[in-house]
């Protein structure tokens, strides 16, 4: 029995869509068989031409004659995607880790085949990409981080490297830990008032966060920032700060007037969930005029200042490490490390009262103190700020820092009040390892991990770890990554991972 055309065709156009909402596509491949695909293309077949046809034997005509094709294209590439506009059409497989499309690296992304693309535009596509990704980062600093201009009430302690203090203070080292520098500790906890602020500079900027900046102020405390009723001789006495005081907390860890485009890469600045940094650095030589504005983030610096911290449950605690030359290195051939200089551990409480439950009372006369100001969750604030040394068990997550013997020579993992672990290099080289001065197509110096900076810290039921990950050699203030690990506190040994330190895939 025969139909004409007419009738085939809807015919077959309802076999069709019938297949095609099927919970996978079913694609018809060359050589005529049947196959599941969870390829996002879908294809339809077009009946040969004719006058009239038999259901069945259109289709089995159709098999016929591709076997035959099959046969005679043996050598020639199976068609993956089941689409009749292969090869011309790629298909791009977005779970494939090395997927980099409109990231800026190599040249390898796949583009719109149009012929009024340009590179310019390509270029143009992308630029637009990163400048928005830009104003996502600006904009979340200063709404999260900063909390539009909101102050921040801190207790720093101070730590002091003696790598600075001369070679007799060195001497007195450790024999069996004689390249690891010995902190001491300042006698002194600072009072501190911290707070940052958004600034128009331009305000018919084309691209509006182009005439935006962030500006950043810290500041000893007066007796101005303390309840007037708790104001006695021996506080007042305690805000005497000296110049020495002064002079740290004025040591600057962002850029004087942040913009959006330092939270690029090489800026060293970022966010992710409640973690961030933040970067600074001096160059060793003074920038020539004629050099490429797009080297101002490379060294090898004379001084490198940066910062990490997490912001959890109306607290922050954030690290503040401070680098700079031996000034007996300067002069040699070869480029210089970076020491740490001093570490500071900042412990704030974002609600306008003090960490300290005693900095916010008023102390009466007799056995009983009354409270001015009671926090209702001052017992918590208590534990997670100045409780238990150490993160339970150490890092969560450790990181890859190299071989044994590169992590024995540069690293330190530090435990502190309020349940943190800390693991830090205390020295930075700037010069490319192995003399190798190349780079991969990512950008990365060949054959080195960079450095690695983390902080462990569990502010409540969640425990966070934040990996700030920097390139090597001239290129080390730039970020690599910034990795952020969560996880239940009480859950934390049952989930920690267990491969020996690897860097999440990007």
């Amino acid at each position: 029995m025969t139909f004409p055309i007419s009738q085939v065709l809807p015919i077959i156009a309802l076999i069709i869509t019938i297949i095609s909402i099927s919970q996978y596509a079913i694609a018809f491949s060359p050589s005529g068989r049947i196959k599941q695909t969870h390829n996002r293309y879908q294809t339809s077949t077009t009946p040969h031409q004719g006058i009239s046809y038999d259901i069945i034997s259109v289709l089995q005509a159709t098999n016929d004659k591709e076997e035959e094709e099959d046969k005679d294209e043996t050598e020639e590439d199976e068609n993956p995607y089941a689409d009749p506009n292969y090869p011309e059409l790629e298909f791009v497989n977005y779970d494939d880790p090395e997927y980099k499309v409109d990231q800026g690296f190599g040249d390898n992304e796949v583009f719109d085949d149009e012929e009024d693309k340009t590179l310019v535009e390509i270029e143009a596509m992308r630029e637009d990409r990163r400048k928005r990704n830009d104003e996502y980062q600006f904009e979340t600093y200063h709404a999260t981080v900063l909390r539009g201009g909101e102050v921040a009430l801190g207790e720093w302690t101070v730590f002091q490297t003696d790598t600075f203090l001369g070679s007799d203070i060195i001497k007195g080292r450790n024999p069996e830990a004689a390249h690891v520098p010995r902190l001491l500790k300042w006698d002194k906890i600072l009072k501190v008032v911290s707070r940052g602020s958004k600034v128009i500079i331009d305000p018919d900027a084309e691209w509006r966060v182009d005439g935006e900046r962030i500006v950043h102020e810290e500041r000893l405390a007066t007796e101005d920032d303390f309840p007037a009723l708790m104001m006695q001789e021996e506080v007042v006495d305690e805000l005497q700060w000296e110049s020495e005081d002064i002079e740290h907390v004025e040591n600057v860890f962002w850029p004087k007037e942040m913009s959006s485009v330092d939270f690029r890469g090489p800026g060293g600045c970022m966010c992710v969930g409640s973690a961030y940094t933040i970067c600074d650095a001096i160059p060793l030589l003074k920038k020539k005029e004629e050099e490429d504005d797009d080297d101002e983030h490379e060294g090898p610096f004379s001084e490198m200042r940066t910062e990490l911290g997490i912001q959890q449950n109306g607290m922050r605690f954030r690290i503040k490490l401070d680098y700079a030359l031996l000034e007996d290195e300067e002069e040699k051939s070869v480029v210089p490390p970076l020491h740490l200089r001093t570490l500071t551990i900042c412990r704030e409480t974002l609600d306008g009262y003090w960490p300290n439950p005693s900095d916010n009372e008023k102390v009466e006369e007799g056995a009983e103190k009354k409270s001015e100001v009671q926090r209702d969750n001052q017992k918590d604030i208590t534990n997670a700020l100045f409780g238990q040394a150490g993160a339970p068990g150490g890092l969560y997550d450790p990181p890859p820092v190299g071989t044994e013997e590169r992590a024995t020579d540069n690293y330190m993992l530090l435990d502190f009040e309020g349940g943190a672990t800390v693991l830090l290099p205390h020295r930075l080289d700037q010069h490319d390892e192995d003399g190798e001065t190349g780079e991969d197509a990512n950008g990365y110096q060949r054959d080195d991990n960079g450095w690695v900076t983390s902080l462990d810290w569990t502010p409540g039921k969640i425990r966070y770890q934040v990996d700030r990950k920097v390139l090597s050699g001239k290129k080390l203030k730039g970020l690599r990554t910034l990795e952020l690990s969560e996880v239940q506190g009480e859950e934390a040994d049952r989930w920690r991972p267990k491969d020996g330190g690897e860097n999440m895939r990007q």
